[in-house]
């Protein structure tokens, strides 16, 4: 262990006021409330350059001794999203016919899903997100990551947060197994794939499911 690792002042930080504080998280809080996951998207091309922007501001998210073990791919290519989409349908088809129980279908019914994936190909961007189980060190040897799941999936949420804000809608997809993604993507295997973001405008008649999110009693338990 380093004895006296390298340590740099806080400059980032902002100071608010504790009313503007209220008010900005209120104000959070309601922006993230209109978020909806999408299944029915536009073909309307979105910049690369918004996109860039929101994998920097993913790439942001804490992580386990800081090794950052996210791959994010990001496809655009017409033929690739093609070769996904039927790699995917064919793993849903699979799970809809004879792996998923009846719990977890009557749990699905409400959200209207099937095997069907066409926004795969509709949507202008897929990010297809890895978690890396490893790294390679600058002399080749194996560098071991931790906390590899929970690093991933804050960035994963980040990066949602911030298409969101961007003004984009997203789906996440996580067909099972999902091995397919590496082979298509040529990614090696120290990297194992974590979840299909689908990314892009919404259809211009999209629909989404009349559910409701748990209220804060449900899902908080304050101790004082």
């Amino acid at each position: 262990m380093k004895e006296n690792p390298e340590m740099i002042p806080l400059s980032t930080y902002r100071q608010y006021s504790t009313g503007e504080m209220l008010t900005r998280s209120a104000e959070f809080a309601d922006f993230l409330h209109r978020r909806r996951t999408v299944r029915h998207f536009s073909d309307r091309p979105v910049s690369r350059e918004l996109i860039e922007n929101c994998i920097r501001a993913a790439g942001t998210a804490p992580s386990g001794a800081n090794m950052q073990p996210w791959r994010f791919v990001i496809i655009s290519n017409p033929e690739v999203k093609h070769t996904i989409r039927l790699a995917a349908e064919e793993e849903e088809r699979d799970f809809y016919t004879h792996r998923a129980p009846k719990e977890w279908l009557e749990a699905l019914a409400p959200l209207g899903t099937d095997s069907e994936k066409p926004f795969l190909e509709t949507a202008p961007y897929l990010i297809a997100i890895f978690a890396e189980k490893n790294g390679t060190l600058p002399d080749g040897r194996t560098l071991k990551h931790y906390y590899v799941t929970e690093s991933v999936g804050i960035a994963t949420g980040m990066l949602i947060t911030a298409l969101h804000h961007a003004g984009l809608v997203s789906l996440t997809h996580t067909p099972s197994p999902m091995n397919f993604l590496n082979e298509i993507l040529s990614r090696p295997s120290n990297e194992k794939p974590f979840l299909l973001l689908v990314v892009g405008y919404p259809a211009d008649d999209a629909v989404v499911p009349n559910i409701q999110r748990k209220i804060l009693e449900e899902i908080a338990l304050f101790i004082e």
